[in-house]
């Protein structure tokens, strides 16, 4: 007689906090190229520096934006085949190792266009790892957590996020610091060598958590889908579609991250202030995300969702403008208001509200296909926004117009879906499956 299968403990803490510390360290990587640039990379990989120098270096930004729903399918499969813990380990010793390669690549006047080439490839390396970073370790905590504490423990995980845009910026402030030749030489370099240190910390760390208890009891069970991506896209295209639609909300964090560091120096204030207003609005994300995340525990994912959409784009204009007003008080207010007080209760809540969404079968899957398609928004607004002239004098209205857009577009859709924070984590993503299976049976 075979014995019986032991189900691991859950450990929602020790689950969240290597979450929080493997987030933190991939997008201390991703957010450090974002900083670049807007302030580096038009100088270093570039031959002009002007507008198009601008525009192609956020390009590159974006770059990473298209190889993450290719690396959303690959990663999500192995992810939902041999587990979350495995695949979350591989993705950040491939982040680190593309950080670190970027530190050490050529400037333009050395090798010509080999360089900003060069930089796309690393760039790209960077994309497919974030690919499966947010939708796996929020899978994890997910699974980690108790039925009413969902939302509360996968906040963490972009809380972690938060932390990496931190430690980035706090990075970069005495970078732009230095003089040109400097920083223009060696000093930039330095944050993306950095990066190998706090890899390793945060890969030893991710090493001594296990695998979900309920992956492993789909796996003892026989439930592990052969082929997640054929079972995800017969049994919940439509979740798909709808969480593409509710993750071009993350634009707002590139527009306010990226796109406004840009049109703030444009517009007269100093590059060092731009960065200390993403430091600032970002601690206090620390503090309103957990918050936003125990409130959705209480009164659901979708008005939490809603209002940080709607809450975003009706104060993006406002902290716009403030920039061109000469009161710096003014500016960090709006900042955080704007970001910590409005995105940050979108962004708190979309690990449970999508991962919840989907069943243990495809969740990896489903949570980094669809969330990595939408956020190519993210990736693109700068350039597209620059492009359109949201850098210049009175660019302000191009960007709060393309804010409301996809601000919209992202609550309309969470409207749409079903409110899952009393479903049980055993039972989420079955109707949909059971549906399914129940017409296929009347047929």
């Amino acid at each position: 007689m075979q014995d019986p299968v032991t189900t691991p403990e859950k450990t929602p803490r020790k689950a969240a906090l290597a979450s929080f510390m493997g987030s933190a360290v991939e997008y201390y990587d991703f957010f450090i190229f974002g900083s670049a640039a807007a302030l580096i990379f038009p100088t270093v990989f570039f031959p002009d520096d002007d507008t198009s120098a601008l525009v192609m270096s956020f390009a590159t930004f974006g770059f990473a934006y298209v190889a993450r729903p290719i690396g959303a399918v690959f990663v999500g499969h192995f992810g939902d085949r041999i587990g979350r813990r495995k695949v979350l380990l591989f993705t950040l010793l491939l982040m680190g190792a593309s950080t670190f390669l970027i530190g050490c690549l050529p400037s333009y006047d050395a090798i010509g266009w080999a360089a900003p080439a060069l930089l796309v490839l690393c760039r790209v390396l960077q994309g497919l790892s974030a690919a499966g970073e947010q939708a796996g370790a929020s899978s994890l905590t997910l699974e980690h957590a108790p039925d009413d504490r969902r939302s509360f423990f996968t906040s963490w995980t972009l809380t972690g996020t938060q932390g990496g845009q931190i430690l980035a910026a706090l990075v970069f402030i005495p970078v732009v610091a230095l003089p040109d030749d400097i920083k223009y030489g060696i000093g930039w370099r330095i944050p993306f060598w950095v990066s190998a240190v706090v890899v390793l910390v945060a890969y030893m760390i991710r090493r001594g958590l296990h695998e979900t208890p309920e992956f492993e009891e789909a796996r003892a069970n026989d439930e592990i889908a052969k082929l997640p991506l054929g079972v995800l896209m017969r049994d919940h295209w439509v979740d798909v579609v709808r969480v593409i639609c509710c993750a071009f909300i993350a634009a707002v964090s590139t527009v306010f991250g990226n796109l406004a560091i840009a049109y703030g120096t444009e517009v007269g204030v100093n590059e060092s202030i731009t960065l200390w207003l993403v430091v600032v609005a970002n601690v206090f994300a620390l503090f309103t995300q957990p918050f936003f995340g125990n409130l959705a525990d209480r009164i659901g994912r979708k008005p939490v969702f809603v209002y940080g959409a709607v809450s975003s784009a009706a104060l993006m204009p406002f902290y716009l403008l403030s920039m061109g007003q000469d009161s710096e008080l003014l500016t960090f207010a709006l900042a955080v208001a704007t970001f910590s007080f409005g995105y940050a209760a979108a962004n708190a809540v979309w690990p449970s509200f999508y991962g919840e969404m989907f069943s243990t079968r495809v969740r990896f899957s489903g949570m980094a296909i669809g969330t990595q398609i939408g956020f190519m928004m993210a990736g693109f607004a700068p350039s597209i926004v620059t492009a359109l002239g949201g850098v210049s004098e009175g660019g302000w209205v191009v960007t709060s117009l393309f804010t409301a857009v996809i601000c919209a577009i992202a609550a309309v859709s969470a409207l749409t879906a079903r409110e899952t924070k009393d479903v049980p984590t055993t039972a989420l993503g079955l109707r949909t499956e059971r549906a399914r299976e129940a017409a296929a049976g009347v047929t």
